[in-house]
This record gives C-alpha cells, sequence and structure tokens, in this order.
C-alpha cells in the first residue's frame, strides 16, 4: 500500500509522474518571512508581468492590506498581521515545543552558515527588521535563557503565493485537462482549455485558485463588461478606479480559473519569476526546490542560534496531506496566523482508506449472502 500512498499523496516525482520524457530540477519559492518588509513589490511585479487585474487601492479593515486573499487576481498577497507582547511569547513557546519533537535546531561547531554559504556577521537582520546593529551574533545557543527580549509589539509580513502541491487537488479534479504539469514540477492552467466549472476552486485546501470575476461580480465564461481604466474621460476618481480592469479597459478570462504560473514563460527562458526577481530583502528566493529546502533549513537554525525560537518551515514535509510543496515558508507563528491551514490534505489521500473500506463492505455482503443461502437450503 506503500506505493499507492505515494502515487495518491506521498513523496514522488511531480514532472517524471506527468509524463514528461526529460525534465528539469522541480523549481520551487523559499519565502523567508522574517525579512519581508511588506512593501508589495512581488505583488506589483506580479500584476505588471502577468497582466493581472487590479485588486483597487482602499485599504481593508485588516491592517494595511488591500488585496485580503490570494485568488484569480491576487497571485501574490502580502499578509500584514499586528502581534502584542502575549502573542509573541506563545509563538515562542509552541516553537520550543516544536524543536524539542525534532524540528531542525542549532547546529554546533561554529556559526550558523547562510544561504550562499557564508557565515553569519553583525550585518545579518534579526525578523522583521533591517537595521544590522540590532544583531548579536551567536547570542543564543538556542531556545531558552538566551532568547530575545519579547517586544511590546511586532509586525508580521509575510508574501504568499500558490504552493504548486506535489499532489495539487486542483489538476486532480479538473474535468477539462486545463490545469497541467509544467516540466519544472509547477501547475499552469490554461486559460483557453478551462471551462469555468469551478471544481479545482472548492479542491483547492489552500484557497488559492479561484474564477475571476468582472466588476459587477459576474463569472459567466468569457463575459466582459467593458470596464474603463481608472482616470480615462468619464470613469471618476483615481483614488477609487474600478475593480480588476485589465490594460484594455476589459477584463480578461472572467469566469476562469486563475492562478500563480511560477512564471512558467520566464522560467522556458531561464529567467527568475518576477516577483522574486523585484523583492529587495531577498524574502522571495527561488531555484531548484532541493537548494531552497536546504537554504530555509540552514535559516531557521541560524534564527535558533540567534534567539527566536519561533522560527519554524512550512510546507517541506513530503508526507503531508499534499506530499510536499513547491512553495517553502519561514514562519514566525503557527500557520492559522498567516491565514496557512496547519494540515492541508489533497482529497486523493484518502483513496487507499476509502477502496479498503469499500472492500471491506462487499466482503460482509458477499458473506451475508452465502450465509443466508447456507441457511435456506438447510
Amino acid at each position: 500500500m506503500g506505493f499507492w500512498r505515494n502515487q495518491l499523496s506521498g513523496p514522488t516525482d511531480p514532472a517524471a509522474d506527468a509524463a514528461w520524457d526529460r525534465h528539469e530540477p522541480r523549481k520551487g519559492f523559499f519565502t523567508d518571512t522574517s525579512i519581508c518588509i511588506g512593501c508589495k513589490a512581488c505583488e506589483v511585479a506580479c500584476k505588471e508581468w502577468n497582466h493581472v487585474p487590479e485588486d483597487g487601492l482602499d485599504l481593508l479593515s485588516q491592517s494595511y492590506d488591500n488585496t485580503g486573499a490570494l485568488g484569480a487576481s491576487t497571485w501574490r498577497h502580502v499578509a500584514f498581521v499586528e502581534q502584542s507582547s502575549e502573542r509573541i511569547e506563545q509563538a515562542r513557546e509552541s516553537g520550543r515545543r516544536l524543536v524539542q519533537l525534532g524540528m531542525p535546531s542549532v547546529r554546533t561547531g561554529g556559526e550558523p552558515a547562510l544561504a550562499g554559504g557564508s557565515t553569519a556577521t553583525a550585518t545579518l537582520a534579526p525578523p522583521g527588521d533591517v537595521r544590522p546593529g540590532d544583531v548579536r551574533p551567536g547570542a543564543g545557543a538556542g531556545p531558552g535563557p538566551t532568547d530575545q527580549a519579547v517586544p511590546d509589539l511586532r509586525w508580521l509580513m509575510a508574501s504568499d503565493v500558490c504552493k504548486h502541491c506535489t499532489h495539487a487537488a486542483c489538476l486532480d479534479v479538473c474535468p477539462t485537462g486545463s490545469l497541467f504539469r509544467t516540466e519544472f514540477g509547477t501547475v499552469v492552467v490554461q486559460d483557453d482549455v478551462c471551462n469555468g466549472c469551478g471544481y479545482c476552486v472548492a479542491a483547492c485546501p489552500f484557497g488559492v485558485i479561484e474564477r475571476r470575476r468582472g466588476d459587477e461580480g459576474h463569472e459567466k465564461t468569457g463575459q466582459s463588461h467593458g470596464i474603463s481604466i481608472a482616470g480615462a474621460p468619464g470613469t471618476g476618481s483615481h483614488q477609487n478606479p474600478p475593480s480588476y480592469a485589465a490594460s484594455n479597459g476589459e477584463v480578461k478570462n472572467v469566469g476562469i480559473a486563475q492562478k500563480c504560473t511560477l512564471c512558467y514563460d520566464r522560467l522556458g527562458a531561464g529567467q527568475t519569476p518576477a516577483c522574486a526577481q523585484a523583492c529587495p530583502t531577498t524574502s522571495i528566493k527561488f531555484g531548484d526546490l532541493d537548494e531552497m529546502r536546504a537554504t530555509a533549513r540552514a535559516r531557521v537554525a541560524e534564527l535558533h542560534e540567534l534567539g527566536y525560537p519561533e522560527a519554524r518551515l512550512y510546507g517541506v514535509d513530503d508526507h503531508d496531506g499534499v506530499g510536499g510543496t513547491g512553495s517553502t515558508f519561514l514562519l514566525l507563528d503557527e500557520p492559522e496566523v498567516y491565514g496557512l491551514p496547519p494540515d492541508p490534505r489533497v482529497t486523493t489521500a484518502d483513496l487507499p482508506d476509502m477502496f479498503r473500506k469499500a472492500g471491506y463492505a462487499g466482503l460482509t455482503m458477499l458473506g451475508l449472502a452465502a450465509a443466508a443461502f447456507v441457511g435456506r437450503r438447510r
């Protein structure tokens, strides 16, 4: 059963399973939220490169957020989470418990290595800040009395994106083949094949993919509402531009499922995805997935040594409910704080148990039928 579990929900090679004869090493992101400054350069770069409609400029009730969540017209979303000292201490305590349970912790025998192979220096910024003078390299020996002082307030900022799961529920349920696995191990939607059924929307455990809506909220496939560009004659104020307006004044792909493609066109040309290219702090890193995960583990160990036991990784477990993801995140609190599910699970993960139970039920019915037949003959 182990082999079948892997094919349905466990570790596997997604590009090879997609029947690519020759494929590249699997690509992915590593998003280090500890150095995200919330500038939204990734959001802007994504929209510009992929011609994704705007979301409007009005701030929501959730701090400095104007996009709210990932969706058909928000392929990168920067979350802002304000935390008090009490919540920070709770995050650190949960981080200490994770370390005790076996999460990668602090290495011994020298300074922690950075992503490029160098060692920690006084220029390394602590989570949520970029001021070099605030860091004391080697100040801590892991979670314990040497943890950094708990501040009265902090902001958690994180750039969320499609996870490009090893076992992508959206791809599994698509009836038209609109979603496909690329040679880089990513998952991409073909706009001209999607029929707008929405099965993928319900299947995604992360709530990433969505059908694009027009300005009036319609989802009819192929419908265009002729929305004018903000600032054009007769369109009103620059401060409240029409939502989802494309450059030609119309909403593109209304009713069609849309999500991050990991800049498939750029990957084919050997380029970095637009969001990672634009990130000014290198919070968003891109490369071979194995290298990204190694970099993430090194960074977690580094932060633990600097006295931040709350640092933890998300998306690196190949035995989770989606077989691991192509997007790795370094978080400073529980996943739920960032709007991420703590235990994502693809529907196919339950198939082996469903088949087994169905088999037991069938055998039971056969046994009862046989017993009834024998009883009647007597």
